[in-house]
């Protein structure tokens, strides 16, 4: 017997050779490519000590810092916020009332098809707002109403039967919905909501256009303003590890939550007593 299924057959020997020599040659390509891209940058002098002693002086690393809280700042209101709107929107397109509906629906569908940085631009340049509301709020808008599309397919990718069940024991739409779909959906759903939020992170760099402090016009500062040769790869050689590192911590939260949810006694399956003789009811038989 074999782990075979309909969708998937175990690889046979020649298989097995054919994945390992694949495999082999996709590591051969990678190494030479990122060997090309090292000697490129050793051949145009981007490793000197000329181009990075600046990150030796407090005064950088302090601005670096500073840029970086602020956009850890600028992010956890922006997710915060969006995670809320999300939730917002999609309980209003999954209202029975056909205003609300329709109304979610609106807005959901407009501000996903707007630009982030229009959005943000408009809103500091027409409507006069600072900088940091001004990057919330456009963040905001937009991931806020991806979320509410997540939300409401995660919803609806729950059974038909558990919320039919949960409303033929009388429970109201609120109960079903708290109690019932929710936590069931939450489960699929984060994948995609960590997903967002990475892209969340990540557009907190928009904000460098609006003159906002954060961590990428901290090093556009340093890149620019100081008389080092304009060490701009050496800049985003430390500034694009700090920017991956913090996406991937973000998908490690995802997975240990998963895990923990996993490993809930409440989520366990439960054994069930095998069915034995039960004392009849009365009346005829």
């Amino acid at each position: 017997m074999t782990d075979s299924t309909a969708l998937y057959d175990i690889p046979g020997p020649h298989a097995r050779r054919r994945h390992l020599l694949y495999g082999v040659a996709s590591t051969v390509v990678i190494l030479a490519l990122a060997g090309w891209i090292l000697y490129l940058l050793f051949d145009n002098d981007q490793f000197t000590s000329t181009k990075w002693s600046p990150f030796l002086y407090k005064g950088i690393q302090e601005l670096l810092l500073e840029g970086l809280g602020n956009t850890l700042k600028a992010f956890a209101y922006a997710s915060v916020l969006s995670l809320a709107l999300g939730g917002v929107l999609a309980a209003g397109r999954l209202s029975v009332h056909r205003v609300f509906r329709w109304l979610s629906t609106l807005f959901v569908e407009f501000f996903r098809a707007m630009p982030v940085l229009v959005m943000i631009f408009f809103i500091f340049v027409a409507l006069k707002v600072q900088p940091l509301p001004a990057l919330v709020a456009g963040l905001t808008l937009y991931n806020g109403s991806v979320l509410a599309e997540v939300f409401r397919t995660g919803i609806h990718a729950v059974a038909r039967g558990q919320g039919e069940a949960a409303y033929a024991l009388g429970m109201r739409k609120t109960q079903v919905m708290t109690y019932v779909l929710v936590p069931q959906a939450l489960r699929a759903m984060l994948p995609a909501i960590i997903s967002q939020l990475v892209v969340a992170l990540k557009d907190t760099s928009l904000g460098f256009l609006i003159t906002y402090e954060e961590f990428l016009h901290a090093g556009k500062l340093i890149a620019s303003n100081l008389d080092y040769d304009l060490p701009f790869i050496p800049v985003v050689m430390v500034i694009s590890p700090i920017y991956i590192g913090m996406c991937m911590l973000l998908s490690w939260f995802a997975t240990w939550v998963a895990r923990r949810e996993r490993r809930n006694p409440k989520t366990k399956a439960v054994d069930v007593a095998p069915a034995g003789p039960q004392t009849l009811l009365p009346g005829p038989q």
